[in-house]
């Protein structure tokens, strides 16, 4: 009998199904076909085939990163949610089989028919409320499971994405703050010597006031300098601290300077399909989509009658010496069709939700397209143009180098004020520190690039069994 029953139940769990849920059809990107400032290049490899080992070439910007990914706490959230949701995908997909348990009952009490005391033993196989799922509720639940959990792992690559680029960009915010302290530290010192040539001269009566207090002025402009940078340095490390889930390590290798840090100008951008194809995020929220779609099939299915069977199969006596002998064996089917007349409403409430839910969904991966769209767009402006501004500010910093070089001569011959110096030195320390700005936010932007392109992830997409 027990094979009976198995048969039974391997037949109910083939069964064929028809799932309720809408046919899935991914919405039309609301972009433009094709990006502005495109650059096409054959010899490079796209940012998505390019892995963030071979893409930094700072070793101490790597071991940053590899601490970051062992100990970042976001990470390790984005980690716990795949668990969580494949998880919940194991008991969806369990669902749809029956679950078989071996009972033992022992029951006493008066016959209704001769109000005699009975006794009864039974041994056996059980089979319990197993829902015979005929309009797809309990595989429509199973699918959207699947889906979250596959939007969970998209996840997991967009932090890690996002991670690396964090890191990197707080690091090389970092190397632009040195390289302020250092400009500034140089230009304090040297407003300090001229501060003091300017305090003999005036005391000797070679000088007015005038000049004096000018001097002073800068040289107090540059502490103020000096003290913001220190505060902007230390509010960078604290930033980085908190990407790498502990202090900064002080064994790292020496770090290379801002123009030492040689990333791929030339990425190719390619199509937004293909770039959009490739975001994580973008497919963590078409999963979600797809989760949403697969939820209205089991709130379609909810209309309809719901089947459960409950069976058992075994022996049973009225002894416990006989529950195994010749002719002992008992078997129950108990079938259950249950057909929703009257809920009030609640089925059709649930449905709404559904189907709300799923509108939601296509908004918000409608969103997610626009908003990766736009970060590429903003990163290929910023690489057309940054460039050109690093050069150009490159090359005011060198005209106001001679400038000053000229005033400090004029002057020294007569022929011009210290005003005229001062104003010099000012603008050229002004200009200097420009020219590291843009040199980090050149830098920085082609690591943003690297990240909107689909960079930091290569490991191919795993899947649940």
């Amino acid at each position: 009998m027990s094979k009976r029953l198995l048969s039974l139940a391997a037949a109910l769990a083939l069964a064929g199904c028809t799932s309720m849920a809408p046919k899935y059809v991914r919405p039309a990107a609301p972009v433009a076909p094709g990006f502005t400032n495109e650059v096409t290049s054959s010899g490079t490899r796209a940012a998505h085939d390019i892995e963030w080992q071979s893409y930094f070439a700072d070793e101490r910007l790597k071991r940053l990163i590899e601490v970051a990914l062992t100990n970042n706490r976001d990470l390790r959230v984005a980690l716990l949610n795949i668990e969580q949701a494949r998880a919940t995908y194991g008991i969806r997909r369990a669902d749809q089989w029956p679950t078989l348990n071996v009972g033992a009952t022992g029951t006493r009490g008066p016959s209704q028919i001769t109000g005699n005391v009975t006794t009864l033993y039974t041994v056996g196989l059980q089979v319990t409320a197993y829902e015979l799922d005929l309009f797809g509720r309990v595989r429509s639940l199973s699918d959207a499971a699947l889906a979250q959990y596959l939007g969970t792992e998209e996840g997991r690559k967009a932090a890690q994405i996002s991670l690396i680029s964090s890191v990197a960009n707080t690091y090389l915010a970092l190397i632009a703050d040195d390289e302020l302290l250092g400009l500034t530290r140089e230009t304090l010192k040297t407003r300090e010597e001229s501060l003091k040539l300017a305090k003999l001269k005036f005391d000797n009566g070679a000088s007015s006031e005038l000049d004096f207090r000018l001097n002073e002025s800068l040289l107090e402009a540059a502490r103020v300098t000096l003290a913001q940078f220190t505060r902007q340095r230390a509010l960078d490390e604290n930033a980085l601290a908190l990407l790498l889930g502990q202090a900064v390590p002080s064994d790292l290798p020496p770090p290379l300077a801002m123009s030492e840090q040689r990333l791929a100008v030339d990425l190719p951008s390619g199509l937004p399909s293909e770039v959009l194809a490739r975001r994580p995020d973008v497919r963590q929220a078409e999963q979600q989509l797809i989760a949403a779609n697969a939820n209205i099939g089991a709130a379609r299915a909810n209309f309809f009658p719901r089947i459960s069977l409950t069976a058992s199969a075994g022996t049973a006596s009225s002894e416990l010496s006989g529950l195994f002998k010749s002719g002992s064996s008992a078997w129950t089917f108990a079938p259950q069709i249950v057909l929703p007349i009257f809920d009030a409403g609640r089925n059709k409430a649930n449905l709404d939700v559904a189907q709300v839910n799923r509108d939601i969904a296509v908004a918000q991966y409608e969103k997610s397209i626009q908003s990766a769209f736009r970060e590429v767009q903003d990163a290929l402006a910023g690489r057309a143009t940054l460039g050109e501004q690093a050069r150009a500010q490159l090359a005011q910093a060198n005209a106001e180098q001679v400038r000053f070089r000229l005033a400090d001569l004029r002057y020294k011959n007569g022929a011009s004020s210290y005003l005229d110096v001062l104003d010099a030195q000012r603008s050229l320390f002004a200009s200097q520190q420009a020219v590291v700005q843009v040199q980090a936010a050149q830098v920085q932007n082609l690591v943003t690039l690297y990240k909107v392109l689909g960079g930091g992830w290569v490991e191919p997409q795993a899947t649940p069994k």
